[in-house]
Protein backbone atom coordinates (compact mmCIF):
# COMPACT_ATOMS: atom_id res chain seq x y z
CA UNK A 1 0.00 0.00 0.00
CA UNK A 2 1.60 3.28 -0.82
CA UNK A 3 1.74 5.67 1.96
CA UNK A 4 -1.03 8.17 0.63
CA UNK A 5 -3.07 5.57 0.67
CA UNK A 6 -2.24 4.83 4.00
CA UNK A 7 -3.32 8.08 4.92
CA UNK A 8 -6.44 8.31 3.33
CA UNK A 9 -7.41 4.92 5.60
CA UNK A 10 -6.19 6.72 8.51
CA UNK A 11 -8.09 9.87 8.26
CA UNK A 12 -11.04 7.48 7.33
CA UNK A 13 -11.08 5.97 10.68
CA UNK A 14 -10.58 9.25 12.58
CA UNK A 15 -13.48 10.79 10.31
CA UNK A 16 -15.66 7.67 11.79
CA UNK A 17 -14.93 9.15 15.31
CA UNK A 18 -14.65 13.11 14.91
CA UNK A 19 -14.95 15.57 11.89
CA UNK A 20 -12.98 18.20 13.92
CA UNK A 21 -10.99 20.01 11.48
CA UNK A 22 -8.24 21.66 13.53
CA UNK A 23 -5.81 25.20 12.13
CA UNK A 24 -2.84 23.98 14.42
CA UNK A 25 -1.13 20.60 15.01
CA UNK A 26 0.72 20.37 18.19
CA UNK A 27 3.23 17.81 19.36
CA UNK A 28 3.84 17.30 22.89
CA UNK A 29 7.17 16.03 23.69
CA UNK A 30 8.57 13.89 26.53
CA UNK A 31 7.34 15.45 30.49
CA UNK A 32 5.03 17.50 27.86
CA UNK A 33 1.83 15.75 27.57
CA UNK A 34 -0.06 17.45 30.44
CA UNK A 35 -0.45 20.10 28.26
CA UNK A 36 -3.40 18.63 26.33
CA UNK A 37 -5.51 19.01 29.76
CA UNK A 38 -5.35 22.78 29.53
CA UNK A 39 -7.26 22.47 26.21
CA UNK A 40 -11.23 22.61 25.96
CA UNK A 41 -11.46 19.50 24.58
CA UNK A 42 -14.07 17.97 21.72
CA UNK A 43 -12.57 14.18 21.26
CA UNK A 44 -10.06 11.89 21.26
CA UNK A 45 -9.04 9.11 19.62
CA UNK A 46 -6.34 6.63 20.26
CA UNK A 47 -3.10 5.75 17.87
CA UNK A 48 -4.25 2.03 18.25
CA UNK A 49 -7.30 2.92 16.78
CA UNK A 50 -6.16 3.93 13.43
CA UNK A 51 -5.55 1.07 11.37
CA UNK A 52 -2.09 0.56 10.55
CA UNK A 53 -0.86 3.46 13.10
CA UNK A 54 1.97 3.25 15.01
CA UNK A 55 1.97 3.29 18.88
CA UNK A 56 4.11 5.78 21.15
CA UNK A 57 6.06 3.38 23.20
CA UNK A 58 8.40 6.00 24.46
CA UNK A 59 7.76 6.77 28.63
CA UNK A 60 5.80 9.91 29.32
CA UNK A 61 3.84 9.52 25.99
CA UNK A 62 0.02 8.78 26.22
CA UNK A 63 -0.61 7.73 22.06
CA UNK A 64 -3.66 9.67 20.87
CA UNK A 65 -4.69 12.80 19.46
CA UNK A 66 -6.94 15.14 21.09
CA UNK A 67 -9.13 17.57 19.72
CA UNK A 68 -10.20 20.82 20.95
CA UNK A 69 -9.74 24.83 20.88
CA UNK A 70 -6.96 27.02 22.74
CA UNK A 71 -8.73 30.28 22.95
CA UNK A 72 -10.66 30.15 19.48
CA UNK A 73 -8.00 28.27 18.12
CA UNK A 74 -8.97 24.66 16.65
CA UNK A 75 -5.81 22.54 17.54
CA UNK A 76 -5.06 18.48 16.98
CA UNK A 77 -2.54 17.79 19.88
CA UNK A 78 -0.12 14.79 19.48
CA UNK A 79 -0.38 13.36 23.08
CA UNK A 80 2.51 11.42 22.45
CA UNK A 81 5.00 10.75 19.30
CA UNK A 82 6.48 7.59 17.48
CA UNK A 83 10.26 7.64 17.19
CA UNK A 84 12.52 6.27 15.07
CA UNK A 85 14.35 4.20 17.86
CA UNK A 86 11.28 2.47 19.02
CA UNK A 87 11.89 0.00 15.77
CA UNK A 88 9.15 1.84 13.51
CA UNK A 89 9.80 2.85 9.75
CA UNK A 90 10.52 6.87 8.99
CA UNK A 91 7.40 6.38 6.67
CA UNK A 92 5.14 5.82 10.04
CA UNK A 93 7.59 7.94 12.29
CA UNK A 94 6.27 11.33 10.03
CA UNK A 95 2.67 9.26 9.72
CA UNK A 96 1.30 10.85 12.29
CA UNK A 97 2.24 14.65 11.17
CA UNK A 98 1.01 14.05 7.64
CA UNK A 99 -1.95 12.87 8.55
CA UNK A 100 -2.73 16.21 10.55
CA UNK A 101 -2.17 18.48 7.45
CA UNK A 102 -4.93 16.01 5.98
CA UNK A 103 -7.35 16.30 8.56
CA UNK A 104 -6.65 20.51 7.79
CA UNK A 105 -3.45 21.57 9.90
CA UNK A 106 -1.82 24.18 8.44
CA UNK A 107 0.74 25.19 10.89
CA UNK A 108 2.69 22.62 12.97
CA UNK A 109 3.99 23.05 16.20
CA UNK A 110 6.71 20.88 17.29
CA UNK A 111 7.92 20.69 21.22
CA UNK A 112 10.52 18.10 22.22
CA UNK A 113 12.86 17.62 25.28
CA UNK A 114 16.59 17.80 24.55
CA UNK A 115 20.29 17.57 25.91
CA UNK A 116 21.53 21.39 26.30
CA UNK A 117 24.84 21.89 24.47
CA UNK A 118 25.33 25.55 24.29
CA UNK A 119 27.13 27.11 27.14
CA UNK A 120 24.76 28.59 29.45
CA UNK A 121 21.90 26.49 28.82
CA UNK A 122 20.60 24.67 31.70
CA UNK A 123 18.17 22.51 32.52
CA UNK A 124 14.19 24.02 32.50
CA UNK A 125 15.31 26.43 29.61
CA UNK A 126 12.62 26.50 26.35
CA UNK A 127 14.99 27.17 23.47
CA UNK A 128 13.40 28.45 20.20
CA UNK A 129 14.31 25.88 17.50
CA UNK A 130 15.89 28.26 14.84
CA UNK A 131 17.48 25.56 12.03
CA UNK A 132 18.16 21.70 12.68
CA UNK A 133 20.62 19.34 11.73
CA UNK A 134 19.87 15.77 10.94
CA UNK A 135 22.45 13.81 11.98
CA UNK A 136 22.77 10.21 10.67
CA UNK A 137 18.87 9.44 10.96
CA UNK A 138 17.05 8.61 7.17
CA UNK A 139 15.21 11.09 5.15
CA UNK A 140 11.44 10.77 5.93
CA UNK A 141 11.50 12.03 1.92
CA UNK A 142 13.86 8.57 0.80
CA UNK A 143 11.73 6.33 -1.94
CA UNK A 144 8.79 7.53 -4.14
CA UNK A 145 8.23 10.97 -3.89
CA UNK A 146 4.11 11.55 -2.13
CA UNK A 147 3.58 14.27 -4.97
CA UNK A 148 0.31 14.79 -2.89
CA UNK A 149 1.70 16.33 -0.81
CA UNK A 150 5.19 18.41 -2.06
CA UNK A 151 7.83 18.05 -4.61
CA UNK A 152 10.30 15.29 -4.95
CA UNK A 153 13.52 18.01 -3.87
CA UNK A 154 12.06 20.86 -1.36
CA UNK A 155 13.90 23.72 -0.53
CA UNK A 156 15.24 23.44 3.31
CA UNK A 157 16.21 26.98 3.40
CA UNK A 158 14.16 28.15 6.15
CA UNK A 159 12.49 25.27 7.46
CA UNK A 160 10.89 27.15 10.88
CA UNK A 161 8.91 29.51 9.67
CA UNK A 162 10.36 33.39 10.84
CA UNK A 163 7.42 34.84 11.19
CA UNK A 164 5.55 31.95 13.63
CA UNK A 165 9.32 32.20 15.21
CA UNK A 166 8.91 35.82 15.61
CA UNK A 167 5.11 35.40 17.48
CA UNK A 168 6.51 33.18 19.92
CA UNK A 169 9.81 35.51 20.95
CA UNK A 170 7.45 38.57 21.52
CA UNK A 171 5.37 36.05 23.73
CA UNK A 172 8.29 34.94 25.94
CA UNK A 173 9.69 38.43 26.14
CA UNK A 174 6.21 39.53 27.59
CA UNK A 175 6.09 36.84 29.96
CA UNK A 176 9.35 37.19 31.18
CA UNK A 177 10.58 33.64 30.08
CA UNK A 178 13.77 34.04 29.10
CA UNK A 179 13.40 32.03 25.88
CA UNK A 180 16.82 30.88 24.18
CA UNK A 181 17.48 30.45 20.64
CA UNK A 182 19.15 27.65 19.29
CA UNK A 183 19.84 24.97 16.41
CA UNK A 184 18.51 21.44 17.25
CA UNK A 185 20.28 18.43 16.24
CA UNK A 186 18.81 14.99 16.18
CA UNK A 187 20.40 11.80 17.11
CA UNK A 188 18.69 7.81 16.09
CA UNK A 189 18.96 6.71 19.51
CA UNK A 190 17.57 5.57 22.14
CA UNK A 191 20.94 5.56 23.58
CA UNK A 192 22.20 9.23 24.88
CA UNK A 193 25.27 10.73 23.42
CA UNK A 194 28.48 9.94 24.20
CA UNK A 195 30.78 12.90 25.18
CA UNK A 196 32.78 12.38 22.13
CA UNK A 197 29.60 13.03 20.01
CA UNK A 198 28.35 15.87 21.40
CA UNK A 199 31.69 17.46 20.94
CA UNK A 200 30.90 16.63 17.21
CA UNK A 201 27.59 18.20 17.58
CA UNK A 202 29.00 21.40 19.36
CA UNK A 203 31.74 21.89 16.29
CA UNK A 204 28.62 21.17 13.82
CA UNK A 205 27.11 24.13 15.40
CA UNK A 206 23.83 22.48 17.57
CA UNK A 207 22.72 23.91 20.56
CA UNK A 208 20.77 21.04 21.99
CA UNK A 209 20.32 17.22 21.07
CA UNK A 210 17.41 15.08 21.36
CA UNK A 211 15.39 11.50 19.37
CA UNK A 212 12.87 13.10 17.42
CA UNK A 213 11.35 16.17 15.63
CA UNK A 214 13.98 16.67 12.81
CA UNK A 215 12.43 14.44 10.80
CA UNK A 216 8.96 15.32 11.43
CA UNK A 217 9.61 19.28 10.57
CA UNK A 218 10.97 17.65 7.30
CA UNK A 219 7.81 15.73 5.98
CA UNK A 220 5.80 18.63 7.39
CA UNK A 221 7.62 21.33 5.61
CA UNK A 222 7.55 18.88 2.26
CA UNK A 223 4.03 18.46 2.52
CA UNK A 224 3.98 22.84 2.59
CA UNK A 225 3.04 23.21 6.36
CA UNK A 226 4.59 25.49 8.18
CA UNK A 227 6.75 24.94 10.81
CA UNK A 228 7.56 26.11 14.45
CA UNK A 229 9.28 24.82 17.15
CA UNK A 230 10.09 25.00 21.28
CA UNK A 231 12.55 22.44 22.88
CA UNK A 232 12.99 21.79 26.84
CA UNK A 233 16.21 22.02 27.67
CA UNK A 234 15.90 18.72 30.11
CA UNK A 235 19.23 18.23 31.18
CA UNK A 236 22.88 19.02 29.60
CA UNK A 237 24.00 16.46 27.68
CA UNK A 238 26.85 14.08 28.18
CA UNK A 239 30.09 14.96 28.83
CA UNK A 240 28.53 19.15 30.41
CA UNK A 241 25.98 16.95 33.01
CA UNK A 242 28.12 15.90 35.80
CA UNK A 243 25.39 13.37 36.33
CA UNK A 244 24.59 10.52 34.12
CA UNK A 245 21.69 10.96 31.97
CA UNK A 246 18.45 9.66 32.50
CA UNK A 247 14.60 9.47 31.70
CA UNK A 248 13.16 10.27 34.91
CA UNK A 249 15.51 13.66 34.43
CA UNK A 250 13.27 14.55 31.35
CA UNK A 251 10.17 13.41 32.87
CA UNK A 252 11.11 16.06 35.71
CA UNK A 253 11.79 18.72 33.78
CA UNK A 254 8.51 18.38 31.86
CA UNK A 255 7.09 19.24 35.20
CA UNK A 256 9.28 21.90 36.31
CA UNK A 257 8.41 24.15 32.89
CA UNK A 258 5.26 23.18 32.98
CA UNK A 259 3.57 26.33 33.82
CA UNK A 260 5.96 28.90 31.46
CA UNK A 261 5.60 26.26 29.23
CA UNK A 262 1.68 26.17 29.01
CA UNK A 263 1.33 29.71 28.77
CA UNK A 264 3.97 30.11 26.11
CA UNK A 265 2.44 28.11 23.70
CA UNK A 266 -1.29 28.76 24.70
CA UNK A 267 -0.77 32.74 24.01
CA UNK A 268 1.48 31.63 21.25
CA UNK A 269 -1.22 29.81 19.48
CA UNK A 270 -3.57 32.39 19.90
CA UNK A 271 -1.91 34.97 18.03
CA UNK A 272 -1.12 32.12 15.22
Amino acid sequence: MGVYDRLERALADVRKKTDFVPKVALVLGSGLGGYADEMKVEATVDYKDIEGFPVSTAPGHVGRFVFGYVGDVPVVCMQGRVHFYEGYDMEDVVLPHRLMKLMGAEILFLTNASGGIKTGFKAGDLMLITDHISFMIPSPLRGANVGELGVRFPDMSHVYDPELSDVIRKVGIEQGIGLKEGVYLQTKGPQYETPAEINAARFMGADAVGMSTVCEAIAAHHAGMRVVGVSCISNLAAGISPTPLSEQEVLDAGKMVAKKFTALVTESIKRF
